[in-house]
């Protein structure tokens, strides 16, 4: 939907149901009335599960507990059996045009097939159980629109437009010997100065985005820049920062070390991407400047395991080596801080399939409340949105429903079986 801080809470759920039929077009923004029964649920904070029932009314949850279920009249119900119910998953690094590793085949590819693979990429996750993502990479009112009108199914859909980047940063694909043919502008845009960046971020909120990503270190699938080295300097950061929060947005970054952690927290930077390689001391500033981190450990380890497979650069999979060693570190040095941790993926190319895997590494650090907090309420808290990563009466209609009990079988988080059911804005949509 393409919220931004200053007009999410306001933004309505459509609703086109006639005789039960769902009109064709507003896939994506149809609700629906429905009771889940006999449930156990989780409901995104406390670590009790509750016996009870859910019902949604017109895509919002409305009660909460012991339901009469002869009182719903003709409302559709599930009986969960003993099952636990959770509030539907956010992932808070995504990237619904990220459907190529090489950043300069991405940037240089129409737009007219981004957009269908966006598609794709948005109808998968949803598939899965993630009933809200947060594209920090990515993502235009065009899309945003497709999805509000309904034209495709898809989560709630938060984006950043493509990630601001200098020159020579972990946003500019260009190798050292070749320049890219065309404008690119898709995920990645190399911006430099204070006042141009002002500019793009004036035009980005103009455009409705949710926030803004910066690049402000080096990245592993980028050819020419050092990983550890802080990108954009003090002034272009913080102008950034200003316009943003001038807007009630913030700035998200994409952050490796200490001293690109520390250069981008200092300087108005609310969200760091990535973290990998976090020390106690750029922690201690994060939590002095409430910044909150999303890890996105899968994602290493997948190019780990194919990279050299899918035809990654030598630089590239030297530099996966390095902030995949470091990362389950990261999250417990974060965590000592009491710093906010959420849960991202960041998966690009055909690498997306293993986007709940997600969820069983960052289990490996974190187990099972930890990372059933970050995949919804604590994401919420990212997104600044108290309707979404709760069940709580007047939140999204987005749950899942496992199949079986997480904290007795973790497994079932990050399997996608028959007995899982996903519900977006009380209608079943896997």
């Amino acid at each position: 939907m393409g919220f931004t801080l200053a007009t999410w809470p306001l933004i309505p759920v459509g609703c086109a149901l006639i005789c039960g039929i769902l009109l064709e077009g507003d896939v994506g923004k149809v609700t629906q009335d429905l009771l889940v029964k006999n449930a156990l649920i989780f409901d995104g904070v406390n670590p009790e599960l509750r016996e009870g029932s859910i019902r949604i009314l017109n895509g919002k949850i409305e009660a909460i507990g012991k339901i009469d279920s002869s009182t719903n009249g003709d409302i559709p119900m599930i009986d969960a059996k003993g099952r636990v119910l959770t509030p539907g998953f956010i992932d808070c690094h995504f990237h619904a045009y990220g459907f190529e590793l090489d950043m300069m085949k991405s940037e240089s590819t129409p737009r007219s097939y981004v957009a269908l693979k966006g598609r794709t990429r948005l109808e998968a996750a949803l598939q899965r159980g993630f009933t809200t993502v947060r594209d920090v990479a990515g993502g235009d009112a065009g899309l945003a629109r497709a999805i509000d009108e309904g034209l495709i199914a898809s989560p709630n859909y938060y984006y950043t437009g493509p990630a601001l980047s200098q020159t020579g940063g972990h946003g500019d694909p260009r190798h050292a010997v070749l320049e890219m043919c065309c404008e690119g502008k898709i995920g990645v845009e190399v911006v430099d100065g204070v006042d141009p960046l002002r500019v793009a971020v004036r035009d980005r909120l103009r455009k409705g985005a949710h926030a803004i990503k910066i690049m402000a270190s080096g990245g592993v699938v980028s050819l020419t820049d050092p990983i550890r080295i802080p990108q954009y300097s003090a002034e272009e950061i913080r102008a950034v920062a200003e316009e943003a929060t001038r807007r009630g947005s913030y700035v998200a970054a994409h952050a490796y070390s200490p001293e690109s952690i520390i250069h981008a927290v200092t300087n108005g930077v609310r969200s760091i991407e990535h973290a990998n390689l976090l020390n106690d001391e750029a922690a201690k500033c994060m939590a002095q400047h409430n910044a909150v981190m999303v890890p996105t450990l899968v994602t290493y380890l997948m190019m780990a395991e194919k990279g050299a497979a899918i035809g990654m650069a030598p630089v590239s999979l030297q530099k996966n080596h390095e902030v995949l060693a470091a990362g389950k570190s990261a999250i417990e040095i974060a965590a000592k801080q009491g710093i906010l941790i959420g849960f991202g993926t960041d998966l690009m190319g055909d690498l997306e399939f293993a986007q709940l895997r997600g969820l069983e590494v960052q289990h490996e650090v974190q187990g099972t409340l930890e990372v059933l907090r970050s995949v919804t309420s604590r994401n919420a808290q990212i997104l600044k949105n108290p309707l979404a990563g709760t069940i709580s009466e007047g939140a999204y209609g987005d749950l899942v429903i496992l199949d079986g009990n997480p904290f007795d079988k973790p497994s079932v988080l990050w399997t996608q079986s028959e007995g899982r059911k996903v519900i977006k804005a009380g209608r079943v949509v896997a």
